[in-house]
């Protein structure tokens, strides 16, 4: 740690002589004394440093383990005398504290020679403290954490951290071998903020909090506002800076200037450490945006890459909020990743998880020695389902840690969306919870109304601070207004996922065609309701695991059936309104579950496997879908408009059909069919509009490309007698447009 920065710029008494010691400075308290070594004082500059008293100045230092600690001058070095236990002290005969640094020597090393933090003012603005008491800093992160800086002309970092109930906070790192006793923090006043300046600590420095409870009882944190964390299973916090030099200035200003709503959005859902096993986020980046782009979809939505403990959660358990996963590389790294994605043209969608946090006992759990994060009232702190604690929505310094931490990966990391999960364990006191395990709000109701005013608050700050920037909620149940504004009362999401549609739909493909006429209804229920909220149609990973069965493999059937089956859903999503979600390996038809240890079964595409044009059939499919959607406006442009939508057949259950239209906003159509019987109908009659002289089929998912039968309508189909009569090929779904379009 030798530093010889420029010291501070402060008035200089006489100096006294290299060599000479000048007398004792006054005994610190025994109290004082016996709380600063325990790591339990609230003001250590006011014990340490340098401070004027009666005969001249005072200096202080603790240091555990050194062997001499002098005071250097500009004109001498002064050596203190041991108290014991690591303090030195010394009183030099000067009018005024003068600029010095500290020489420190260990063992048989030669002294270094090092700046006191006990001599710098707080690096912390009342204006930040005043924000944090408020519960209002919107950007948390540029206060609380560690901070590389150059404070009254000295490098370093500072270092702050919330905990209110601590009765003394100390950094720990590799640099103190993990003993915080040297670097106790100062509490700022009420704030619950407690701050060191620590000179000569840069990037790249592990540490921790030492938390001393007011218990008695002594824990060492991570940051709860790192933005870099070791690998798993290491848990230290990693002091960062980002000098990554952003290249998506168009996309960003493009991003502005939409509206989600009115354009089209196809999502490909990835976890990014299984989508190529064994990649960085700078290998991703030379892969993964290429693909995408190929099949094209409009964006992505990467599976939470927050830091957490344990792989198999999928990044679900979050302890580091605001740090990416150093599993797959560096904060930068990441930024890479998302600004190649940009480059290439892809919206990038972050899954956020401020449900809940798990119990270890280095993260969030009882942070300072009391429930802090977390509700006081066990039945409100402890998830049922989950094994974790839930955040105290009511606290405004835990709802200003989740919304900051919403902003901070919109604004730091240019995310385009994030989709917040299990928003429905918010929202009710009584999720998952037997009577006697909860209590009603003040109106007697189930309704988490401090979770619902934290929703409502971060959806509308961010939507504020981050233009173009899409909020997605992952909501299971009816609960009214998701995607209604803030301000007539809604929760302010921009879209929510259709969960009832996935969860129908997917049920009625589940049985054989000659039984799907008597679940006819699972398939037409979603326009009940459709554009009763923004929704998301999604195909997750949720659907694809724990013995539910990959797509392909929900269908009924032989081999060649499934894969017809899957087509014509896939073909009856896309057209159908809402945004489609797709989960990565069901482009292709992958059979098996997902495996976050193995990921997509990338072996089915290739050459040698003797089924691998089955597989590049659905993936054609999809990548057709895909540019079919984008160059159709009908499909995108009033997914929230009722008169964009209308039934041409919604009651042929006896024949397994299916047919709709979709308007875009100049009234041109696109005639969605889907035949889920195993039969081909031939002249299948269907009434259509009058004033459409002719239709043409442009996409048909039982075309021999896509492996399928090739049944087509491969002429203009004029309607005859107010009908139009097509030939419908067997399991499949086609889409036809004026003919001249």
């Amino acid at each position: 740690m030798a530093l010889h920065d420029t010291p501070l710029p402060e008035t200089a008494g006489s100096v006294p002589s290299a060599t000479q010691t000048y007398g004792t400075a006054p005994a610190l308290d025994p109290v004082d004394r016996g709380r600063l070594l325990a790591g339990a004082h609230h003001d250590p500059h006011a014990l340490l440093g340098a401070h004027p008293v009666p005969g001249g100045i005072a200096f202080r230092v603790l240091r555990p383990f050194a062997r001499t600690v002098s005071v250097v001058t500009g004109g001498g070095r002064t050596p203190l005398i041991s108290e014991g236990d690591g303090l030195f002290s010394g009183l030099l005969p000067l009018d005024a504290i003068p600029a010095y640094t500290l020489a420190v020597a260990y063992g048989d090393e030669d002294a270094v020679e090092v700046h006191d933090p006990y001599r710098m003012p707080p690096s912390l603005g009342e204006l930040d403290l005043h924000l944090i008491g408020e519960g209002r800093h919107e950007e948390l992160w540029t206060a609380l954490g560690a901070h590389p800086m150059t404070h009254r002309g000295v490098t370093g970092t500072r270092f702050t951290v919330w905990a209110p109930n601590a009765q003394g906070v100390r950094v720990a790192g590799d640099f103190t071998h993990w003993d915080g006793t040297a670097f106790p923090m100062r509490s700022l006043g009420s704030s619950g903020v407690w701050e060191l300046f620590l000179p000569g600590i840069g990037e790249g420095a592990r540490y921790k909090f030492e938390v001393h409870s007011r218990y008695g009882g002594r824990a060492l944190k991570a940051d709860p506002m790192a933005r870099r964390a070791e690998e798993p299973p290491n848990t230290a916090s990693v002091v960062t800076a980002s000098h990554h030099t952003w290249d998506d200035a168009a996309w960003m200003e493009r991003r502005a200037r939409a509206s989600v709503h009115e354009a089209p959005f196809s999502v490909y859902e990835v976890h990014l450490p299984s989508w190529r096993p064994g990649l960085t986020y700078r290998e991703l980046a030379e892969e993964l945006p290429a693909y995408v782009k190929d099949l094209g979809f409009t964006h992505v939505e990467l599976m939470p890459v927050a830091e957490h403990p344990y792989g198999p959660s999928w990044g679900y358990q979050v302890t580091g909020f605001y740090a990416p996963t150093a599993r797959l590389g560096t904060p930068d790294d990441f930024r890479y990743l998302v600004d190649a994605l940009h480059r290439a043209g892809i919206g990038v969608i972050m899954d956020w998880v401020p449900a809940h946090f798990p119990k270890d006992d280095w993260a969030l759990a009882r942070f300072d020695g009391d429930p802090l994060y977390e509700p006081g009232d066990a039945r409100r702190a402890e998830h049922p389902d989950w094994g974790t604690y839930t955040f105290d929505f009511a606290r405004t310094e835990v709802r200003n840690f989740l919304v900051a931490n919403a902003v901070y990966w919109c604004q730091e990391f240019h995310i385009d969306g994030l989709r917040v999960d299990a928003v429905a364990s918010m929202l009710y006191l009584d999720y998952s919870r037997d009577s006697g395990q909860w209590e009603p709000n003040a109106y007697g109701g189930r309704e988490d109304l401090a979770a619902m005013a934290f929703l409502q608050e971060m959806n509308a700050t961010v939507y504020r601070r981050c233009p173009g920037v899409v909020t997605i909620a992952e909501e299971s149940t009816a609960w009214g207004g998701v995607t209604r504004p803030t301000d007539t009362g809604g929760l302010g999401f921009g879209l929510k996922w259709n969960m009832g549609w996935m969860h129908d739909s997917l049920q009625y493909m589940s049985h054989e065609p000659v039984h799907r006429k008597y679940h006819h209804h699972e398939m037409t229920f979603s326009m009940v309701y459709a554009h009763s909220e923004n929704y998301v149609l999604p195909i997750s990973h949720d659907e694809v695991v724990h013995g539910k069965q990959a797509l392909v493999s929900k269908m009924p059937g032989d081999w060649w059936q499934r894969r017809a089956n899957t087509r014509a859903y896939l073909g009856f999503m896309w057209a159908h309104p809402g945004k489609q979600l797709l989960f990565m390996g069901q482009e292709f038809a992958q059979g098996a579950e997902w495996s976050e240890q193995h990921g997509p079964e990338w072996w089915l595409l290739d050459d040698s496997y003797h089924s691998a044009g089955d597989h590049r059939g659905v993936q054609d499919l999809v990548r057709d879908l895909n540019a079919r959607y984008r160059a159709t406006e009908a499909l995108w442009q009033r997914d929230t408009d009722p008169a964009g939508f209308r039934w041409v057949a919604v009651d042929a259950a006896e024949d397994n059909v299916l047919a709709f239209l979709r308007y875009d906003s100049e009234g041109r159509p696109l005639l969605c069919v889907s035949n889920f019987s195993p039969v081909v109908r031939h002249g299948h009659r269907l009434g259509v509009p009058g004033d459409v002289t002719a239709w043409r089929e442009v996409l048909n998912t039982d075309a021999a490309r896509y492996g399928g039968g090739d049944v087509t309508n491969p002429d203009p189909v004029e309607p005859e007698d107010g009908g139009l009569r097509i030939t419908l090929p067997p399991l499949a779904t086609v889409w036809l447009v004026p003919h001249g379009r």
